[in-house]
Parts: C-alpha cells; structure tokens; sequence
C-alpha cells in the first residue's frame, strides 16, 4: 500500500468530531479500519475506549533492545465539520497532483505518511520501538493524547504529522480564556445620578487591554512566534435603550508565549482593572479563567529537531524551522516529558476550510523523511 492509498482509504471514512457536529459519527469506525491494516503489517494493536464508542488507536512494532530509543508518531483521526465544503467531503478526488476530501490536509494524509514510514523502517529493521498513536478529539477537547499520556504511553521522542508544508515546528502559542462579569446599578437612563453603566465599564477595561497589547506585549517576542495577543470574543449585557445596563459580560482569548500561562494573563487582567478603577472606584468585576492550553517549544538542539533536519537534507528538501500558529498535542507531550515537534504534508491554512486538499507530492516527501528519521531514531542508543 502506497501513502496515497492508504490517505484515500481514510478520508473516505467519515470521522467528524461528535462535539463539533450533533450527528457525526466519530474516529471508531475509521480506527477499526486503521488497526486492520497495522495488524496486517506485523504491529501489535491496541484500541483504548477513552469515551464511549470513541477509543484512541496505539500500535507497536520493532525490537526494544536495551538503550535503543523509542519514537511515537501522533496523528487525530477526528475532523471537523463538512458544511458550504466545495467538494465531496468524504469522496478523495485527486485533480491536478492534489487530494481533496476533509480531513486530507488536517490530518489524513499525515497519518498515512507516519504509518507507511513506520511499517518501512521496521521492514528493514530497528532496535528501538515505534509507537503509532492515532487519537480522537483533537478538534475539540485533545481527549485522546490526555488519555494516552494518562496511560502511560511514553517514548523518548514524538513527532504529530500535522500539516506543517514540510517545515519542522518545533513551536507553537498556547492560549487562555477568561470571563469578566462587569456589574453595574440599573437605573432609567435619566438617572445618571443612581445608574453605574456596566458596557462602559467594561469598555474601558478591553480599552486599557489594548494599550497593554500595544506596548508590554510588542517587548516580549519568541524567534518563531512573535509576540502574545489577546482580543475580545464576545459580549453582552443591558436590557433596553433607556435602561442603565447592569451587568456586562465580556469573554477575552489570550494567545500566549512559551513560559506564560494562566497566571500570566490573570496576572494582566487584574492590573488592568485596578488602573481602571483608580479612575472608577466604583468598578466592580469578576475575573474568572475558563480554560486553558500551555505554549509547546523544543529547542532546536534537541536531538528530535537535530536528526529531522539530517533527513530533511538526505532527501534533499528544503530545511524550513517554524512557528505554527494554531495550538496541538504537541503541547500535552512536551509537558509530560516526551520532546515533541510537529512536522506533516499539506497546509494548515486549509484545514477547516471550504476546499481542502493535499498535495501528493508533499505525501510522497513526508514519507521519505519520516521513514528515514523513523530509521536513524529507532537504531541509536540513548
């Protein structure tokens, strides 16, 4: 079975994300198919239920010798929503060198090229162990590599075929949501004796976050990544035109650094106020973070980024290091120890998009790299 075969065979199952779509089917019927076809190739097969009718897919080959290392290629089998697609969504048409369907570029044809790379190197043979991990609910909720990592799955190296065009990313933003319930004292709107007026209130604490953007945030930089931002989501409040509103409520998406968290933008947003309130004493808000995912970033002198750059020059291609812009797994592994850098076919700028599709000339590449690094990885020592 060739790369593009074996992509064309999985996008045409329809694995969208039941949390994304009411009536989508979810990864069970599309791992069931993959777990044949590595059982077929000689790996030892495992499927772990993580929610029901959902399970995560982990595959195993290779020789484990003492010392040698251990590599875990991650992909997510769950894609999202097909609505306004221009194409068959789940029909893998090829037109001009390039594979349409969703989830071809995010991230089908990723994880044909990490399984056909595995089940080649460990054709021609490895001391260490490859660690096939196709999880559910990246989309969403990243369900499955937390349930993996939970486990216990570990190796000493993972790289997530996301679609990078062929760049290594060994970085990426994290992010942090947080509601501001601002409250203020209704009152008819000529009252502006006895009114406090949350909407403005809370204007002028997404105005003082601006400025904040516009000057500390454009200071602290990473090489791949830029700068943090942040940006009102969404907001409502009042309850008629001549009415003083009482409370406002306003949800705020931080994009965050390698080394900020949760703390960091708690920290911000209860600055901001108390400047606010230097200027309204009677400001009153609750700050509440409602979730969270931490920034992934692997030096480029780890051994994972190292060697990937060494089979990236055996074939011959171009040798690209970048920052991704959209948050993956590769984060939950990098904070449970196990080096992580995303690297993968197809584009990440059509993935969710109306038309996707996947060059296969960059299925092809990413094969070949993956194989070579599968194989240089697996026969050394730790």
């Amino acid at each position: 079975m060739k790369p593009a075969e074996l992509a064309a065979a999985l996008i045409e199952f329809d694995s969208r994300n039941p949390s994304l779509a009411p009536d989508a089917p979810g990864e069970h019927q599309v791992a069931l198919f993959l777990a044949g076809i590595l059982e077929g190739w000689g790996f030892k097969v495992e499927l772990h239920e993580v929610v029901p009718g959902r399970s995560n897919l982990v595959a195993r080959a290779g020789r484990s010798l003492p010392n040698a290392r251990s590599l875990m290629l991650n992909g997510h089998l769950d894609v999202v929503g097909v609505e306004r697609m221009s194409h068959p969504p789940f029909r893998p048409d090829i037109s001009e060198g390039n594979m349409y369907g969703r989830g071809s570029a995010d991230m089908k044809g990723g994880i044909a090229a990490m399984c056909i790379a595995a089940r080649d190197a460990v054709q021609r043979g490895i001391d260490g162990e490859v660690v096939i991990a196709a999880v559910i609910d990246e989309e969403y909720e990243s369900l499955g590599t937390r349930a993996l990592i939970a486990a216990g799955v570990r190796a000493d190296a993972a790289v997530i075929t996301e679609p990078t065009r062929l760049s290594l990313c060994p970085a990426h933003r994290g992010f942090v949501w947080a509601r501001l319930d601002v409250r203020g004292r209704a009152a008819h709107g000529s009252r502006y004796d006895l009114g406090v007026d949350a909407i403005t209130h809370a204007a002028l604490i997404i105005a003082e976050l601006d400025r904040m953007q516009s000057r500390s945030m454009s200071r602290h930089t990473h090489p791949l990544l830029g700068r943090g931002s942040l940006h009102a989501s969404l907001i409502s409040g009042g309850s008629g035109i001549s009415t003083y509103p009482e409370l406002c409520t306003v949800e705020i998406e931080r994009r965050t650094l390698p080394g900020e968290t949760e703390r960091t933008f708690l920290d911000e947003l209860v600055s901001v106020t108390a400047m606010v309130r230097n200027t309204h004493p009677d400001l009153d808000v609750d700050i509440t973070i409602t979730t969270s995912q931490l920034a992934s970033d692997v030096s480029r002198d780890a051994p994972v980024m190292t060697e990937m750059l060494d089979a990236l020059r055996q074939e011959r291609l171009p040798l690209r290091v970048e920052g991704l812009s959209a948050w993956t797994d590769a984060a939950l592994l990098n904070e449970a120890g196990i080096p992580a850098i995303c690297f993968g076919p197809g584009d990440i700028a059509l993935a969710h998009s109306a038309t996707e599709y996947l060059p296969l000339a960059e299925l092809d590449a990413a094969t070949r790299v993956l194989t070579r690094f599968v194989d240089s990885w697996c026969n050394s020592s730790r």
